[in-house]
């Protein structure tokens, strides 16, 4: 039963968030630009119409297309209770973001007191994305490709050593302790061997991400399957099950929750590799991206690209999140989260 005290906190939840944001728009709109910045102006085609506004109207527009996603978000998680309760455990982040993003316009593009180039102001971040759109979108797709390649390898790979070593005593002995000398070394100091083995640089950089991925996972694997009670194989065997339904339907369930902790920490691990390879000899990608920029002094443009680190990672995370809590479903009610 909703309540006008229920009403009412939704209402102060909703106003809390987006106050924030307001409060970087007035800071945009009324603190007077010290600085001699160039807001350069740009030309956008939409249903045959041109339209043109600088940076710091596009810096606006993105600020007031944040209010109205959390605004849409606020009232759509008012009719159930657990996104109201993560709705409202968020909008003291999301206050504080609107405030970061007044503070850092002031200082990086109002009065510019923050060291330049290094740190431009958010205005100046959109301009890459204005400047160079296709030509990041092109990179962020070479990103995509090369990490879903590496990533999807690695996690088959890694489970399914993992699921031997566990199992079998003779792959424990031959196998885990090539996995633990391997794990211990980072990933990109194969990157020698890789140029060299390999065809192309795409590959070498697949190779990379393979194995940094596999040791995590397969290790974290390993420990899951190791760890299974006896007497849930007595129980199978009782049943009438096999090797092969003990190991798919009592080992690998049980170590369920070790795989998803090992691909999420193989996930980060991956997703620093990809963009140390792209950086060190890819022909295109996020990492390559910013090691161009960087080279002329472009650090808007660098900023532009970790941005988009950030939320690609954040969207892959939230994917892996979205499976886990499915596959594990049978763990609501009964672990804290």
């Amino acid at each position: 039963m909703i309540t006008l005290k229920t009403v009412k906190q939704k209402k102060n939840d909703l106003i809390f968030t987006i106050s924030g944001f307001i409060v970087a728009i007035l800071v945009n709109v009324l603190f007077p630009q010290k600085a001699d910045v160039t807001f350069k102006i740009y030309t956008l085609n939409i249903l045959n119409l041109r339209i043109a506004f600088d940076i710091n109207s596009a810096y606006i527009v993105v600020l007031v297309a944040l209010i109205l996603i959390y605004a849409i978000s606020g009232i759509r998680s008012s009719f159930q209770k657990d996104k109201r309760k993560l709705y409202a455990k968020n909008a003291p982040f999301r206050f504080a973001l609107g405030i970061a993003l007044a503070i850092w316009d002031i200082g990086g593009t109002k009065l510019q007191i923050f060291a330049q180039p290094f740190f431009p102001g958010p205005a100046q971040i959109i301009e890459a994305y204005l400047a160079e759109g296709s030509y990041i979108i092109q990179n962020t797709l070479y990103s995509i490709r090369l990490y879903l390649a590496g990533f999807s390898c690695g996690v088959l790979l890694g489970v399914g050593t993992g699921i031997l070593i566990g199992w079998f005593p003779k792959v424990y002995y031959w196998v885990f302790p090539v996995l633990k000398i391997t794990g211990v070394v980072p990933a990109v100091a194969w990157m020698p061997f890789a140029l060299t083995l390999f065809p192309t640089s795409f590959s070498a950089a697949v190779f990379l991400i393979v194995i940094c991925a596999w040791f995590q996972i397969a290790f974290l694997t390993a420990q899951g399957i190791q760890s299974t009670p006896k007497q849930s194989y007595e129980a199978a065997t009782v049943l009438g099950g096999g090797q092969i339904n003990q190991i798919l339907h009592v080992a690998i369930p049980h170590a369920m929750p070790d795989i998803f902790t090992g691909i999420g920490s193989a996930n980060a691990m991956a997703f620093t590799t990809l963009v140390m390879s792209e950086m060190l000899g890819q022909p295109g990608g996020l990492g390559y991206y910013i090691n161009q920029s960087k080279v002329w002094s472009a650090y808007y443009k660098v900023l532009a690209a970790i941005v988009i680190m950030a939320v690609l990672f954040s969207f892959i995370n939230f994917l892996i999140g979205l499976i886990r809590k499915r596959v594990l479903r049978w763990q609501q009610g009964v672990i804290k989260v």
